[in-house]
């Protein structure tokens, strides 16, 4: 069962590979106990665990943090989906044309440094303080690093694949339909994963202005009133979310593309 555990690019038993996550975990929550019970750190900056979960476990039976989840859910995935429906194909295009990688790579590579949060004052000048500012913050905090991870995909497929469907007669749009686009696919799906998860950071500070409802404005109201136990619920509930697409995206990935597993996994 041991075997490989400190081997480079080894599989280990399923078992020690998930033990060791919940290991982590349990880690973490025993350090946290430990300062929080022993009175180590203040309960106004780290209250302690059963705190945590009797103030989630009121917040859930009140029944508002069902509509802040509702409406923070629906905020990140219309950000996401919009850059994901113009990154990908633009980020395809790009790593199988120089033209256009010549084209958009320079512009996009230069925008992707520039934090979304300077940008919030100029989203409410030009759409307002509705919904539509909030998702382009969003948008914009993601749209840019998978646009460039999609072409980075596509320029990795191998140029024999190409080559070879030349030589077989294929002409160009059925290069990018048969070949391009089923062999970067793989990575699209991973690429989405990530960048998925990058868009919930984002959501706080989408709703950081002009927001009267969602996870994040719950937060910030929390943090004006001194509540450090609505926060952690709120963040943790945030990362839950987060975990939860991301077993999406993995078990998507694990049926799509079974071939690609190794051996054993």
């Amino acid at each position: 069962m041991w075997k490989n555990v400190f081997t480079p690019n080894k599989d280990i038993a399923k078992p020690l590979y998930s033990g060791a996550g919940i290991a982590t975990f349990l880690i973490l929550i025993a350090v946290w106990s430990i300062l929080s019970y022993g009175g180590l750190v203040n309960p106004l900056f780290l209250p302690a665990p059963d705190k945590i979960i009797k103030t989630a476990i009121s917040m859930f039976q009140g029944g508002e943090i069902w509509a802040d989840i509702g409406i923070s859910f629906s905020r990140v995935a219309l950000g996401f989906v919009i850059a994901a429906l113009i990154g990908v194909p633009l980020g395809m295009l790009m790593g199988t044309l120089r033209i256009m990688e010549g084209a958009f790579e320079p512009i996009i590579g230069f925008i992707r440094y520039m934090p979304a949060s300077a940008f919030i004052p100029l989203f409410i000048l030009w759409i307002g303080l509705g919904e539509g500012e909030k998702m382009a913050v969003i948008f914009f905090g993601t749209f840019f690093q998978l646009t460039l991870m999609v072409m980075d995909v596509t320029k990795n497929i191998q140029n024999e694949l190409i080559e070879v469907s030349y030589t077989l007669g294929a002409k160009k749009l059925q290069l990018f339909k048969r070949v391009i686009l089923p062999a970067s696919l793989p990575g699209i799906v991973d690429t989405l994963r990530i960048t998925f998860g990058w868009a919930w950071t984002y959501l706080v500070v989408a709703e950081l202005v002009g927001a009267s409802d969602g996870l994040g404005y719950m937060i910030m109201q929390a943090s004006r009133f001194l509540k450090p136990d609505k926060i952690i619920v709120g963040i943790l509930i945030i990362g839950i979310l987060g975990l939860i697409m991301d077993l999406i995206f993995k078990a998507v990935y694990r049926a799509s593309f079974s071939w690609m597993r190794k051996e054993g996994s």
